[in-house]
């Protein structure tokens, strides 16, 4: 049973007047479950809402698309309702795909990390919101790698883009309900927000502390040892090293065809960083980089989840593979651009 009851399972609780007297749109994924994992779109139905449009962000509403991949507008199987793309042609809700919406609901996973760009969704839908003089609801989840770690630089607003819009750090330690309260403040956006809390979380707790289901909101987001290491893991999509997509261990699996996997290891467990362990691994990714080419790498096993550093752990990992195998390791060029 969970201990923590996320930003839905309140919703259906207090079963506030907009679930009965308004139109409703949802921007959600397939995380987008209660405590019992059942899905919203399924639960508003059952509650007789009047649903009129369905969002979907990067990945689409059943996380099938890989990364930068964009999705099409396509209909609800059900309900043929369309579900509109956010991820795609354009990023923002138009004004007439609001056009049947008196209250846009967002309950989305965030995973913790600047670059997961389902905070970005919301805030452009907050802004689209205000813009066109809808109420915006976000349903709050937990922060799965805690609400009170933060790591890495604070965005320079001069390299925004779709995965970091705002001036936040790598581990922002925010949940995304925080995080719209703080760009309509801060920024002032003057949306008509309400952030539906949750109930029972506190700052201290990692994801599997809640006793809610872990659903992976992206393809690549299987665990919550993917979470906690994403911080840094992201940073390997920068260069010419494979990230472990391709594989049952992205973000985890770092590696390329010219590494020595027990050298890398070596390197890197001499550095006694906390938290972590690295072993040797070799892997031949399905798609991505080096796609079908065996690359040897390392695997970063999470021995201690309150002290380890992903951000800084991963930094040191490319600069010891900058050092050691400078005429191979490159950043991608052109520049790495979302």
């Amino acid at each position: 049973m969970s201990t923590v009851l996320s930003g839905l399972d309140v919703l259906l609780q207090k079963s506030p007047r907009f679930l009965r007297d308004a139109r409703i749109g949802v921007i959600g994924h397939q995380a987008s479950v209660d405590s019992r994992l059942r899905h919203i779109i399924d639960l508003l139905r059952e509650r007789k809402a009047s649903l009129t449009a369905i969002f979907a962000p990067e990945h689409g509403l059943w996380g099938t698309a890989q990364d930068q991949i964009p999705i099409t507008t396509q209909k609800e199987s059900t309900s043929q309702l369309p579900i509109y793309s956010l991820y795609g042609d354009q990023r923002v809700p138009t004004q007439e795909q609001l056009a049947h919406v008196d209250v846009l609901i967002c309950d989305l996973q965030d995973v913790g990390s600047r670059y997961y760009t389902f905070i970005w969704t919301m805030a452009l839908a907050l802004q689209a919101c205000a813009r066109h003089g809808k109420k915006f609801v976000i349903l709050d989840r937990p922060n799965p790698i805690d609400g009170r770690t933060l790591e890495g630089p604070v965005l320079d607003l001069n390299y925004a883009s779709f995965v970091g819009l705002y001036a936040l750090p790598v581990r922002h330690g925010m949940t995304i309900g925080e995080i719209g309260q703080w760009i309509n403040a801060t920024y002032q956006i003057g949306a008509d927000l309400e952030v539906i809390p949750l109930q029972g979380w506190k700052r201290s707790m990692e994801f599997a502390a809640t006793g809610l289901p872990w659903v992976p909101p992206s393809p690549n987001m299987p665990t919550l040892d993917t979470a906690l290491i994403y911080p840094g893991g992201c940073l390997i999509e920068g260069t010419n090293l494979s990230e472990g997509r391709g594989t049952t261990r992205p973000f985890e699996w770092v590696g390329a065809p010219y590494l020595s996997g027990d050298a890398v290891a070596r390197l890197m467990n001499s550095e006694k960083l906390p938290g972590v362990h690295f072993r040797a691994c070799y892997f031949e990714p399905t798609f991505h980089k080096f796609q079908g080419n065996l690359c040897g790498g390392v695997q970063m096993h999470i021995t201690d989840r309150a002290t380890i550093k992903p951000f800084f752990t991963v930094l040191s990992l490319i600069k010891r593979i900058f050092e050691e195998y400078s005429t191979s390791f490159a950043w991608r060029d052109p520049p790495y651009e979302y």
